[in-house]
């Protein structure tokens, strides 16, 4: 498995390009975001870890150029896993970066084992819901197609991250029933993976933010302290 390693720290970048390679790993290292796009779009690896923080093209623009989420971004757009490494730990933060196409985040200073275990998660295939024998599902005036990760409601329709979809459709597929947060982590992250602190929270933060507009009933509830449930009513 290759890995791109962009951070503009070289006492960073050393120790943790050898602990990835000591795992096995076949590691590459951009310090500046120009030259770690540049790699990054020739779709030679398997999982990129991005600083957020940099001189020049800052990780976050970099994954936004990648998911061609920007004018100038790659064209086709790159899905290589994006895993950030950042001191910014506020939820809107989370929220910018899975809106900007990362798929994870870990907070500096972190534990080796910690980050290891996410870079082990990322580089297996995605886990699938349990709810899948169908690709599509339809709740009221919404409706999802998990091929294309398209959701509609009434005549709006939102494009969504594979992670995005993924939540949404179990959501959808257990409607007006209490979903506690360990539900959701085994069922769309998998049993043997648990994102990093806020991750559900900013994922449903961006689900209400496509889904639900001034006027519309709202479809997600917060059931504090216990999980979420999916519905026209609380």
């Amino acid at each position: 498995m290759r890995i791109l390693l962009v951070d503009d720290e070289i006492e960073l970048t050393e120790p943790l390009s050898r602990v990835l390679q000591r795992e096995g790993y076949t590691v590459e290292v951009a310090h500046d975001g120009e030259r770690g796009y540049e790699l990054a779009n020739s779709g030679q690896f398997d999982l990129l870890i991005l600083d957020w923080m940099m001189p020049g093209l800052s990780g976050l623009e970099m994954c936004r150029r990648l998911r061609g989420l920007l004018p100038d971004g790659a064209a086709p757009p790159v899905t290589t896993p994006v895993l950030f490494l950042t001191a910014k730990d506020t939820l809107d933060d989370r929220v910018e970066g899975l809106d900007a196409g990362a798929d994870d985040y870990l907070v500096k200073p972190f534990e080796l084992r910690e980050l290891l275990a996410r870079v082990r998660a990322l580089l297996r295939r995605p886990p699938v819901v349990e709810t899948t024998a169908t690709p599509s599902a339809t709740y009221q005036d919404l409706t999802l197609d998990l091929d294309t990760q398209i959701a509609r409601r009434g005549m709006r329709t939102a494009e969504l991250s594979e992670k995005e979809a993924q939540l949404l459709h179990y959501l959808m597929s257990h409607p007006d029933q209490l979903l506690t947060h360990a539900q959701i982590y085994d069922s769309v992250w998998g049993k043997d993976t648990q994102p990093s602190s806020n991750a559900l929270a900013a994922q449903m933060r961006l689900l209400r933010r496509k889904l639900e507009q001034t006027g519309e009933p709202p479809l997600i509830h917060t059931v504090y302290g216990k999980g979420y449930r999916f519905g026209c009513s609380e």
